[in-house]
């Protein structure tokens, strides 16, 4: 069972990773006139996701594992 919330949370992380680098690519993409400085933004901020949500279904696995 513990790996099954694992895998869960990783999908569900790598999700949210996705769609956060594609929301600050667009917008810092109207910011900067060059493509790269954007596109490092953007993969830092989706590295931040990732860890915030995997963090979280880590957390919430432990919290349900106590009840």
């Amino acid at each position: 069972m513990f790996l099954f919330y694992v895998v869960l949370g990783a999908v569900f992380s790598t999700l949210a990773a996705l769609c956060a680098f594609v929301i600050t690519y667009e917008g810092y993409l109207k910011h900067f006139s060059d493509k790269r400085r954007p596109l490092i933004m953007a993969a830092k901020m989706s590295l931040a996701a990732f860890a915030f949500f995997m963090l979280v279904s880590m957390l919430l696995l432990v919290f349900i594992n106590l009840f």
